[in-house]
């Protein structure tokens, strides 16, 4: 595979300091010594909480729902007003300075983002279907109840579904036509008796026999007229009283549909699953219903049918071509459980829980179909995690074939997940190297890989004629996301961005320029645009005076050697004011959430607020460092799993490793340290101080885990299985079963109205504590907060407790 540079563009103002020179190979060199670390700059006015932890307007009301108009000669984006919630719509030209705001008047009279389709493109807004070619904007549907999804057919007709039905339409001739209508009944029957006492009856009243015969003629008429009266739809699929819809793809000729059934009374929660909201405009408590707990969850399988349109077949679709469909992919991890128990455990083959897959980022389908043929592939994942297929579905058979499968111990990715047709190829991303890297396939045959390596590819797009896939990857430093496209026959790679920082990108639809939405670790995201082979041009300019004008510290991102593994932990490090190397400070390390989630990156980060408030520690005398410990997004697969069955503690020896790395390189006091961090990062908190209690003198945990059983499903069951399964994992990764370890302070914080981690999950552990008679905690609860903090005055009070904490316990 060759890299070539297309263009070297400019960098982003206030970019980060790197302890990693770029090696020939474009890998960092982690056996680069420690940086020569410097003071930061010196503001003329030190940071208050009050002033970070404001409404965040006063740093930048950056472009949201940004997309290119389909002449590709202009940018539309949303922008919030100030202190406000609402957003006023912007249409920012390429050949005008400033953008112009769109009147209520004209929201509906512009492109949306939409499909194209031989140089016309339709859209959805406000639950209707739009159109345009080279002309005026028009609407083809006018519902008042929200149509669901569309798709373009080959011929050019649009078809689109909503309430159980598909309509055809000719975009010059707006007068829609039903395809197909789905009911989910049994199919009606002809009317007879069917009993003992009905035939009975039959037999001894004439005038009931001659009723049974009249329905049976009109039933038969019905079904004549429903077969030869076009003026009457035959379109009719009944699909039985138990099922639901999950999701529906039609081929581009219309001919056929492939339907994704699930049990109708599946349920994510239950009665009891509810949380209580104690400020309400009634006065009373309301109990208010949430996601219910992995401990309970009860997950469905999808059944898939294909329905012909053409001849009104329809067709279910036989899991068995999925190679391991009926595997006991759990036979480990049961098996020490059993044993636990006193048990043995005996494995058989069965059917597991199969569904489409539910990747957390793509904007897309998991049924693709080719882009001129009634060729379909399905991508699904096995509801224990631990397999994911890329499947062909034979629609006159009603079986899949599996092109792909993707098998991991500890369990698939549920993101990088991106697939689609090249051709009569299949083009998808897999972590099957250990990174996510993207492959082309031919039906029936081995794939390879297109674009490989250490590095984390994302965010396809392939060109209109096929000849090139752009995409978005970390190829020079773990922290530095660029654009690249790659040559879909040749594999040589052309790196189209050099912003080392952080970005997102659109492919104009003329392909030629590229819309990026940028940031570095001291300057909020913008727009720009840039013409491929020239440099980026800023589109907008958002960032308010106040926040530009000033000194932010750009931390330095530095590569932690580990003491457990060869690959290092990349982390954010900020220094104190007047840093001074001969002396000894103390510092405080800040654990991010999510616990999948890269934050040691080039840009500007979601943790804005705590980016400010590691500011104002380092301008009160701490060093901070924010670790990617290990489980964090960015570094491969064996990075993100190797917390399985095991959460909590590879990610605290990371912790200590870095205290390490503070101590020797960043004059750090190791009697001296502190954490802190929210939902993952408060869990951290906890067992840092509950399993490591030499590591921080105090810990701060925001929304934070307790008890992973009852955490959600779809993430838990990921990682450490479900607790039926695997309830050694459970107790082993919980800070509950721990909590007798704690003999420093600890500040626990949460949200009554967090329907994420919940309150609940709080309560239990101070009850604990209590038990334990453990002296040396405190709790803040916040009534009105969801998982995310809404309210400034919330903020406040949570950061001002936080930094009373560190101020009294570790400086």
């Amino acid at each position: 595979m060759k890299i070539g540079l297309l263009a070297v563009a400019i960098t982003l103002c206030g970019c980060v300091n790197t302890q990693q020179p770029i090696a020939n190979n474009g890998q960092p060199n982690t056996s680069a010594l420690p940086p020569a670390l410097t003071a930061p700059p010196l503001p003329a006015k030190p940071l208050t909480l009050e002033q970070i932890m404001a409404e965040p307007d006063w740093i930048a009301r950056s472009p949201e729902r940004y997309y290119w108009a389909p002449d590709s000669q202009a940018v539309l984006y949303q922008r919030k007003q100030h202190g406000s919630i609402l957003r006023d719509r912007y249409v920012h030209r390429l050949d005008a300075i400033n953008p112009q705001q769109l009147p209520l008047s004209q929201w509906g009279s512009v492109a949306q983002p939409g499909k194209s389709h031989q140089g016309a493109t339709a859209w959805l807004y406000q639950g209707n279907l739009f159109f345009q070619d080279k002309g005026e904007v028009q609407q083809l549907t006018f519902g008042n109840e929200p149509i669901d999804d569309f798709r373009w057919l080959k011929d050019g007709r649009l078809a689109y579904w909503h309430n159980q039905q598909v309509w055809l339409i000719e975009p010059n001739r707006p007068q829609p036509k039903l395809l197909a209508q789905l009911i989910f009944s049994a199919a009606p029957q002809v009317p007879q008796a069917t009993n003992y006492l009905a035939k009975q009856q039959q037999l001894l009243s004439s005038y009931l026999a001659k009723k049974q015969h009249q329905a049976r003629q009109q039933f038969e008429l019905k079904q004549l007229r429903q077969q030869q009266d076009p003026a009457i739809s035959d379109a009719q699929f009944y699909l039985g009283e138990t099922e639901r819809l999950v999701e529906l793809s039609l081929s581009p000729t219309g001919r056929y549909l492939l339907l994704a059934l699930t049990d109708k009374d599946a349920s994510r929660r239950a009665e009891h699953d509810i949380m209580p909201n104690y400020v309400t405009q009634s006065g009373y408590v309301d109990a208010l219903p949430v996601r219910t707990r992995v401990a309970e969850a009860q997950i469905a399988a999808h059944r898939f049918v294909v329905l012909d349109t053409n001849t009104g077949q329809q067709q279910d679709v036989s899991y068995e071509g999925l190679s391991g469909f009926d595997e006991d992919v759990l036979i480990s991890e049961k098996q020490q459980n059993y044993l636990a128990q006193g048990r043995t455990y005996h494995s058989e083959a069965k059917l597991r829980t199969i569904r489409l897959i539910q990747d957390w980022g793509w904007q897309q389908s998991a049924m693709v179909w080719q882009q001129d043929a009634d060729v379909v592939a399905v991508m699904l994942e096995a509801a224990d995690n631990k397999d994911r297929w890329i499947a062909t579905v034979n629609l006159s058979e009603g079986t899949f074939n599996t092109e792909h499968r993707l098998h991991d111990d500890a369990w698939v990715n549920y993101t990088h997940n991106e697939f689609g047709w090249l051709g009569q190829q299949l083009y998808y991303l897999s972590e099957q190297s250990g990174y996510s890297n993207l492959y082309l396939q031919a039906l029936g045959q081995s794939e390879h890989a297109l674009v490989a390596g250490k590095q984390v590819v994302s965010n396809l797009t392939v060109s209109a004629d096929q000849q090139y896939i752009y995409y978005q990857s970390n190829p020079n430093h773990p922290g530095q996301y660029e654009v690249f496209r790659v040559a879909t026959k040749t594999g040589e790679v052309e790196q189209l961005t050099d912003l080392k920082g952080n970005l997102d990108y659109q492919l104009s639809p003329d392909e030629q320029t590229l819309l990026l939405f940028a940031s570095s670790s001291t300057r909020p995201p913008e727009l720009y645009t840039q013409v491929l082979g020239a440099a980026p041009q800023r589109l907008t300019n958002t960032i308010s005076t106040e926040f530009s004008a000033y000194p932010w510290q750009a931390p330095t991102i530095v590569a932690v050697p580990s003491s457990h593994q060869q690959e290092p932990v990349y982390a954010r490090v900020y220094l104190p004011q007047n840093y001074d190397a001969t002396k000894q400070y103390p510092a405080v390390i800040f654990n991010h959430g999510a616990g999948y989630l890269q934050n040691a990156h080039f840009g500007w980060s979601g943790y804005f607020r705590e980016y400010m408030f590691h500011n104002l520690l380092s301008q009160q005398g701490y060093v901070v460092m924010d670790m990617d410990y290990r489980g964090s997004k960015g570094y491969g697969r064996d990075w993100r799993t190797a917390i399985y069955r095991h959460m909590g503690h590879p990610e605290i020896d990371d912790l200590a490793d870095g205290i390490d790395w503070m101590v020797a390189n960043a004059a750090v006091d190791r009697a001296r340290v502190g954490t802190y961090g929210g939902s993952y990062g408060g869990f951290m908190t906890f067992m840092a101080l509950f399993t490591q209690p030499e590591l921080f003198q105090a810990g701060a945990a925001l929304r934070p885990v307790t008890d992973w059983a009852h955490y959600n499903h779809n993430y838990t069951s990921n990682i450490l299985n479900t607790p039926i399964d695997d309830h050694i994992a459970y107790q082993r990764s919980s800070p509950i079963y721990h909590a007798d370890g704690l003999n420093k302070p600890l500040l626990i914080m949460t949200g009554v109205l967090d329907d994420n981690v919940l309150f609940q999950d709080s309560v239990r552990l101070v009850q604990r504590l209590i038990e334990l008679e453990k002296p040396m905690f405190e709790t803040a609860i916040y009534p009105v907060e969801p998982h995310g903090f809404r309210q400034p005055s919330s903020w406040l009070d949570e950061y001002r407790r936080i930094f009373r904490l560190f101020e009294a316990e570790v400086k």
